[in-house]
Formats: C-alpha cells, sequence, structure tokens
C-alpha cells in the first residue's frame, strides 16, 4: 500500500509543459510564474498599460488547430464555454466586463491549446474507491488522468497592444481534489477553474483592489455561477459531471447523432 500510494503522489507531481499555440499576438517576454507545484505557467504584464485598462471584453475562446479532433462538437463546446466561465469569474472581479466590444475599451482573447482526455473506464473505478477513503483528498486510478493547456492575452484599446499574456498547462493529479468522470472531457473542464484563476492574477496589476460581482452579473452569458444540482451528484456519485457544472447553458442537449470515437 505504501507503494502504491508512493507511486501515486509521484504521478501526482508531474504535468506536461505549456506549448504555445502561435495564435496570441505576441509571446515577447514570458517568464516562468515561480512557485508553482502542479501546473506548468509563462506569463508576462505590461503593468503601466494594464493600470489603463478598466473596461473589457470577453471575446469567445477558441480551439487551436487540430486540438480535440477526436472529440464530438458538444464536447469541444463543453471545455470552451467552462474556459468562458471561469475567465470571466475571474477576470470581473478586477475590470469591468462589457457585454460588447467597444473601441475604447480592452479584449481578452483566449486559445485552448491541449485537451488530455479522460480515461472512463477507470474513472469508474476511481470513484468506487473513493467511498472507501474518508475525506477530500481522493487517488485517481492510473489511466483516468487527463489534462488542459490553454494560453490567453490581455489587448488594451485603440491598438495599443499587448498589456499581458499566460500560457498554462496542467495534467489531474492522481492525489488530490481532481475527481474522476465518465466524460472524455471531465478533467478539461474541471481544469478550466484554476486556468481562470491564473488568467485573473496574470492580467490584473498589483494594486488593483478585488470588486464585489455586478448586478446584474456580466459573466451569465456563459452560464450560471453555481449549479447545486452538480455538486449534489458529485457527492452521490463521486464523479465529475462537465453538464452539471454550469458550462452547459439551459437549453443544450448532446448531439445524439455523434458517434463518439473510442478512448485512446
Amino acid at each position: 500500500m505504501t507503494a502504491a500510494c508512493g507511486a501515486l503522489a509521484l504521478a501526482a507531481c508531474g504535468t506536461t509543459a505549456v506549448e504555445p499555440s502561435g495564435l496570441l499576438s505576441s509571446y515577447d517576454g514570458l517568464a516562468v510564474r515561480e512557485g508553482t507545484v502542479w501546473a506548468s505557467i509563462q506569463e508576462r504584464r505590461d503593468d503601466a498599460l494594464a493600470t489603463q485598462i478598466d473596461r473589457l471584453f470577453i471575446e469567445p475562446a477558441i480551439l487551436a488547430p487540430g486540438v480535440g479532433h477526436d472529440l464530438t462538437d458538444y464536447e469541444r463546446t463543453l471545455v470552451l464555454r467552462e474556459v468562458d466561465r471561469q475567465i470571466c469569474y475571474e477576470v470581473s472581479e478586477r475590470f469591468t466586463v462589457l457585454a460588447e466590444p467597444a473601441m475604447d475599451a480592452g479584449r481578452v482573447r483566449a486559445v485552448v491549446s491541449r485537451i488530455g482526455p479522460t480515461g472512463r473506464a477507470a474513472s469508474a473505478a476511481s470513484a468506487a474507491s473513493g467511498f472507501f477513503i474518508p475525506g477530500p483528498i481522493g487517488l485517481r486510478v492510473p489511466g483516468t488522468l487527463g489534462g488542459l493547456a490553454a494560453e490567453a492575452e490581455l489587448l488594451a484599446a485603440n491598438d495599443q497592444g499587448q498589456a499581458a499574456a499566460i500560457l498554462w498547462s496542467r495534467d489531474a493529479q492522481a492525489v488530490g481534489t481532481d475527481n474522476p468522470s465518465l466524460s472524455r472531457v471531465g478533467d478539461a473542464v474541471q481544469l478550466a477553474e484554476p486556468f481562470g484563476d491564473a488568467v485573473g492574477d496574470a492580467f490584473a496589476p498589483p494594486e488593483r483592489e478585488v470588486r464585489a460581482i455586478a448586478d446584474p452579473d456580466p459573466c451569465a452569458r456563459f452560464g450560471p455561477r453555481f449549479r447545486p444540482e452538480g455538486v449534489a451528484a458529485g457527492f452521490i456519485t463521486g464523479l465529475y459531471s462537465p453538464e452539471l457544472s454550469g458550462a452547459q447553458a439551459e437549453g443544450d442537449e448532446p448531439e445524439a447523432t455523434q458517434t463518439e470515437q473510442p478512448d485512446r
């Protein structure tokens, strides 16, 4: 048992390195963020330029060419929508988020550059083992771990250039709070939250104070901030359901006619 736990702990330390998609306006001046444990992060910020930005528009996240080619349109949409949601939540605490672009406002652009699929068959075993291991820290069976890599930039108004940029990559952890899922994008959707946290920290000038959520919520167009049914389902089954995370807007339904590709 001790040897198995040691192997799992070792697996928890690794993550796939960041590979730029080439779709941001610039990658100059990026530096590794110190003190990160699980994620690989490179970032830069022009504090003078970022300080000038108060209002901004969040463009819908896009996929880099070839990413998610073996997923369904529905699965790809879940990942992109959750990336939009999480970026908006964090950015809205530091900036005024607009519903429409404006010439005198900044812009946020995000690109998903890797979706590591979650192994569904082994996730059921991970969920079952969770019933016998008390506490919030779980163990994931080898072969279940997916991942996400994404990048984003903050562009200043009036073509003043890039005020900030971040490249981020993380794999789910064998030991930790990344829950198993029967969805191939379960881990990618979960990892959108720490990516959004990293974007907020990378874009905001250090003196920018955290703001209360505006009313009406500017992020409502990306989905609800909280879905209690998702929390309840996870508690009962031990599995994460991205369809109940908030990434799925009301009225959306999986495309039943699409054929899923087998796990790899």
